[in-house]
Parts: structure tokens; C-alpha cells; sequence
């Protein structure tokens, strides 16, 4: 599924969405992220009446646009997609061990996992409202 390059033979103007291995590896890793979030018990409040699969390719947009794939991104934005859900500081934490742990069973190198992840945790005040 993941292109599995190593960080430090990639040549330096590669984008991280390059060095994920493209869409395709996106989509992976958010659907392997969505099965762990929605079978966690204390998550799943949190998705009553969703539609998961419109959720899932926003988030496979938006991971996209975040990596660098893409070059806008037409979804809410994640203080707007989120202000009605008071998302609690522990809900983030859950979520974003799920994103880790789906990134790292997904194969993804560990410098281009930790700079996704810098980059979700650069949203949590827009995304915990609780």
C-alpha cells in the first residue's frame, strides 16, 4: 500500500504527500484511521447519524491538501467542521493515537509520521471545543 521510502534518501523538494506514496496510500491509511476510530467505544458518540464514507473522503481530501498533494482544499474548515461537537482534550488524544497508530501500521517512515502529526496537532484549538 505505502510507498516505504526511507527519509533520508529522498531527494529534498519531495513532498510528504510524494513520500506517503500518493493518494492511493492515503486513502489507505484514512480508511485503516476510520475503522480504529469508529470501533473505539468511547469515540463513536462522537458519529452518531455521520455519513462515515462522505467523512472519510473529507478526511482523505484534507490529508491530501495537509501533505501537500493538493493545492486547495474546498471542505469546512476544522473549526467549523467541528464547533458542534464539544470535542473534548482526550477525544483529540484518542484520535490522534488512532492517526499515529494507523500511519504507523500503514508502514509510514517515522520522520514523515511525526511531521503529519506535527501537523494535527497544530489544529487542536481549532478542533477541541469542550
Amino acid at each position: 500500500m505505502w510507498l516505504h521510502l526511507s527519509h533520508s534518501a529522498m531527494a529534498t523538494d519531495e513532498t510528504l504527500y510524494e513520500r506517503l506514496g500518493g493518494q492511493a496510500a492515503i486513502d489507505a491509511v484514512v480508511d485503516e484511521f476510520y475503522d480504529r476510530v469508529l470501533a473505539d467505544e468511547a469515540l463513536q458518540p462522537y458519529f452518531t447519524d455521520t455519513d462515515t464514507e462522505e467523512l472519510r473522503d473529507h478526511q482523505k481530501a484534507f490529508i491530501a491538501y495537509v501533505a501537500g498533494g493538493a493545492d486547495d482544499y474546498d471542505g469546512p474548515g476544522m473549526d467549523t467542521a467541528h464547533e458542534h461537537l464539544d470535542v473534548t482534550a482526550e477525544a483529540f488524544d484518542r484520535i490522534a493515537t488512532h492517526l499515529d497508530d494507523s500511519l504507523r501500521a500503514c508502514g509510514v517512515d517515522d520522520a514523515d509520521r511525526e511531521e503529519l502529526m506535527r501537523a494535527v496537532a497544530a489544529l487542536q484549538d481549532d478542533i477541541v471545543t469542550a
